[in-house]
């Protein structure tokens, strides 16, 4: 068969749609939403899986697209969040376990810094990866990651509280 065919995406699709849930998952904080970017990224490669099954990296293309698609979706309802704002702030969670704890911190995040800390210290990406992906200089990067560190630091000061003994 030649390359760029449906067979070759159904592959890549089932071989990659579990790394691109879990990135989608700390990105979004929920597992429907996770769901959600996961499958609007598959559509939109498959939209245009000839370009893709050419590209050197498939799997990084395949994250850029999950990373922007995030970022987009996310400014769209901040414009809607902005235009029906509420008044009262959810309430937070007092007694978490650890792992909900730093969801939790992470949604704390704008969507910008959220995106390049779970690339760069999840997906373990270079600074230079993470520039690339989402158009800004690697200085951008490295001060962003920092201020988001610092308040992640700030937040899960007593995680280990939470955290069970093994």
């Amino acid at each position: 068969m030649p390359p760029g065919t449906e067979h070759d995406f159904e592959a890549f699709a089932r071989a990659g749609q579990r790394k691109l849930y879990r990135t989608a998952y700390l990105l979004c904080g929920n597992a429907d939403g996770a769901r959600d970017l996961t499958q609007t990224t598959l559509a939109k490669l498959f939209q245009h899986w000839r370009r893709v099954s050419t590209a050197d990296h498939p799997d990084a293309y395949a994250r850029t697209v999950l990373t922007r698609t995030f970022l987009a979706e996310r400014r769209r309802r901040l414009r809607d969040l902005l235009a029906h704002r509420r008044a009262d702030p959810p309430p937070r969670p007092e007694h978490a376990d650890l792992r909900v704890t730093l969801l939790a911190a992470l949604a704390e995040l704008p969507p910008r810094a959220r995106a390049m800390v779970v690339l760069r210290y999840w997906e373990d990406l270079s600074v230079e990866t993470v520039a690339e992906l989402l158009r800004c200089s690697e200085g951008t990067v490295k001060s962003q990651c920092s201020r988001a560190l610092t308040k992640l630091r700030a937040r899960l000061g007593e995680a280990h509280i939470y955290a069970t003994e093994s």
